[in-house]
């Protein structure tokens, strides 16, 4: 090798590992930001405080755990615009359950949630077993969801008082709003960690991890290798269904009321934090991780940007611009 090629080499593989830990450069790039232009009140960074820093969690939550689903889903080179909606129908359904059904806790969050897998699913077999792109298929779903939760909550949203009498939720519910630890971590945070590190170590060490990034880099290939691509296909849509319906619960139980309005544009954020966070909308290329770092990243933005007291109009715009901007980052990554 020649002194020109390895000067190429390193630099080749400085390129690669800054596009790999893009999402993290750019959220303690962010991070760096927003303490530089935090605001202060009797000498303290509003930014840094802990309960505003445990607030980013709690406020990413909801978003982080379908984002999560979403990755699966994008990594096969899918897409699902479906979440949102249904997180407003679990929002909605554990409202109907636990007020109006008197459902107890366990059965009313097994119930939402078989429902959000058993959605997702059937969204898959649509996919891949009869062919229909997964962007109409899950625009689809998207209305049938939205209506569905209409129809499940009467077309209202539905208050969730606590107690033990009749039309009452379980109290144990309404934990999902509190804190834990001294009154400091949010417990949609910790599911939210709990979430993405299952996740996680299930992408890096089971074969099915292998055929979900086999199918997004070359679906025909990954056939002919024997890769079970139908299955693998309905089993990651489920997986984005039960997460939306995980996050419709945690929501119900944060605002302590259900509406099948809930959940509007949450697609939306939830593309983009894994789009922020360097997964491949191609399919094949792209880890949770990363989506967790785009996911904090959007969170401080919005955090910071509301502290400064920005126009939410100019907030928008802004983080349309990241989102151009990580998107456009993914053009230059080498291919290999």
């Amino acid at each position: 090798m020649t002194g020109t090629d390895f000067v190429r080499s390193r630099r080749e593989s400085a390129l690669a590992t800054v596009f790999r830990f893009q999402s993290l450069f750019g959220l303690v790039a962010v991070f760096i930001a927003a303490i530089v232009f935090s605001p202060s009140r009797n000498g303290e960074l509003l930014f840094l405080t802990s309960d505003n820093l445990f607030n980013v969690v709690r406020a990413v939550s909801e978003i982080g755990i379908i984002a999560v689903g979403m990755t699966f889903v994008i990594l096969i080179g899918g897409i699902d615009l479906s979440v949102g909606a249904m997180l407003g129908l679990a929002a909605a359904g554990s409202a109907v359950l636990l007020v109006e059904n008197d459902f107890g806790l366990v059965p009313a969050v097994l119930v939402v949630l078989a429902v959000g897998l058993g959605f997702g699913l059937l969204q898959g077999v649509a996919s891949a077993v009869f062919g229909i792109q997964a962007f109409i298929v899950t625009l689809a779903g998207l209305q049938c969801a939205r209506g569905l939760a209409r129809i499940w909550s009467g077309g209202q949203g539905i208050a969730i008082p606590y107690g033990d009498g009749p039309g009452e939720a379980p109290v144990a519910f309404s934990l999902l709003g509190e804190r834990t630890f001294n009154g400091l971590v949010p417990i949609p945070a910790l599911i939210f960690v709990v979430v993405a590190a299952l996740a996680i170590l299930f992408l890096r060490g089971t074969a099915f991890s292998r055929h979900v990034y086999a199918i997004g880099g070359n679906e025909k290939a990954a056939r002919l290798s024997g890769v079970p691509v139908k299955r693998v296909k309905i089993a990651v849509f489920g997986i984005c269904g039960l997460l939306a319906a995980l996050a419709g619960i945690i929501h119900a139980g944060q605002l302590n009321q259900g509406s099948p309005n809930d959940g509007l544009g949450y697609e939306l954020d939830a593309i983009a934090a894994v789009v922020v966070g360097g997964t491949s909308l191609a399919g094949g290329r792209g880890s949770v991780v990363g989506t967790v770092a785009g996911a904090l990243l959007l969170g401080v933005l919005n955090n910071i940007l509301a502290l400064n007291g920005v126009d939410t109009n100019v907030q928008l715009l802004i983080k349309g611009l990241v989102i151009v901007v990580a998107a456009g980052l993914q053009q230059l990554r080498p291919s290999t």
